[in-house]
């Protein structure tokens, strides 16, 4: 009996042990981490991805329809203007040339001697009768002459002075004559023809060396072949794409950013770009362009921004998917908490700061910001302690055991 007696009062005793343990456990202040507010260098960025482009580049074109019989570059190549990329058969084009060239020289030819008045045989013998004739009448003068003064003195008769005189006639016609007849070896119209006929050959010349010249094709400015679309023995037509040639330093990046986002940005701000491929890499650059209008993206309601990129080892490659982080501003030396800190309550933005060991809501002005860190700048001073959780539900004047940084 004694002995049972004894059982009981044990149980009762752990009972009452268990019962106050608990008491104090509910009535025991929780912990909470905090906090401490301090002064340093923030730096405000806004983080999106994009896609990289050349920042100058030329989706090189087929002018002429053909078979490739080279392709003469690689993707990745580097070129400079005019450096050949690919070559479509030329055998057509060749013999269309030497076609032309032969026409060229007949219609030259054809003109020279037009301007020389015509045949060289019949112009000869033109020129030898015009001599003969001239000689005829420079003599028919002189007789004439002489024959009127001896009419005066009645030394010759009237009918020896006409005879001259139709002499003189005689040798002025034919020198006429010959002269109509050189004048018309060549008319005008066929001068005319002839000089359209070379016109005509000279442009069928250029159009043949075009001809020729498009079946080489050549890169239109020094940069990288980023982007081959053909093959040795592809056909292709006028038009279709061969080639993509760009400068790669710098690079473009087009960035999306949301429209509540757009007041923070401007030209010029400095901008941090990584790219999965590469990890441990990044690149800088610069915001270009802010954007112009907003445009829906699903959702969203978006605005592009326009990134110049330094790529001196030209290793950022066009039509990568890329992180950007525009560093919006930079703050050197302000109070600076972590952003769980940072809590709404009555449509009021502050935090729980310790006073003592009870917790005190304080109203902040907040400023810059990270994902993790945020500027104040009213509504605290530097080395106070600021509540970093939220269970259990935090009130004020709570007491809590703070677990200090």
């Amino acid at each position: 009996m004694r002995r049972r007696l004894i059982g009981w009062t044990a149980l009762l005793a752990a009972v009452a042990g268990g019962a106050l343990w608990i008491r104090r456990a509910l009535t025991r202040p929780p912990e909470l981490s905090f906090a401490r507010v301090e002064r340093g260098q923030l730096v405000s960025t806004l983080v999106s991805n994009g896609k990289v482009e050349p920042a100058e580049f030329v989706l090189v074109r087929s002018e002429r329809e053909g078979v490739l019989a080279r392709v003469a570059v690689e993707r990745g190549a580097r070129v400079h203007r005019d450096d050949l990329l690919a070559e479509i058969e030329d055998q057509e084009a060749r013999t269309e040339l030497a076609a032309a060239e032969a026409r060229l020289a007949a219609a030259r030819a054809s003109l020279e001697w037009i301007q020389r008045g015509g045949r060289d045989a019949e112009l000869a013998e033109i020129e030898n009768g015009l001599a003969r004739a001239r000689l005829d009448e420079q003599e028919a003068e002189r007789e004439l002459r002489a024959l009127e003064k001896l009419l005066v003195k009645q030394a010759a008769t009237a009918l020896e002075v006409q005879a001259a005189r139709d002499r003189l006639e005689r040798a002025r016609t034919e020198i006429r004559g010959l002269e109509q007849k050189r004048a018309v070896l060549v008319s005008s119209s066929d001068r005319a023809a002839a000089e359209a006929r070379l016109k005509e050959a000279q442009a069928a010349l250029e159009q043949a060396g075009l001809r020729l010249r498009q079946c080489r094709i050549r890169a239109p400015l020094p940069g990288v072949v980023y982007e081959l679309r053909v093959r040795r023995g592809d056909y292709v037509r006028p038009g279709d794409p061969v080639a993509a040639v760009g400068k790669l330093d710098p690079v473009r990046v087009r960035v999306y950013v949301d429209e509540p986002e757009l007041g923070r940005l401007a030209r010029g701000m400095p901008v941090v770009i990584t790219w999965d491929a590469l990890p441990g890499r990044s690149w800088q650059g610069s915001i270009e362009q802010t954007p112009l209008q907003v445009t829906a993206l699903g959702t969203r309601q978006v605005g592009e921004v326009v990134l110049t990129i330094r790529n001196p080892e030209q290793d950022l490659l066009p039509g990568a998917n890329v992180n950007a982080e525009i560093r919006t501003q930079v703050v050197r030396a302000g109070l600076i908490i972590p952003k769980e800190a940072v809590r709404r309550r009555s449509e009021q933005t502050g935090t729980w700061v310790l006073e003592g060991d009870r917790l005190r809501w304080r109203p902040i002005r907040p400023g810059a910001s990270t994902l993790t860190r945020v500027q104040v700048l009213e509504g605290l001073r530097e080395g106070e302690l600021v509540a970093l959780g939220s269970a259990p539900e935090l009130r004020d004047g709570l007491r809590v055991r703070p677990l200090r940084p």
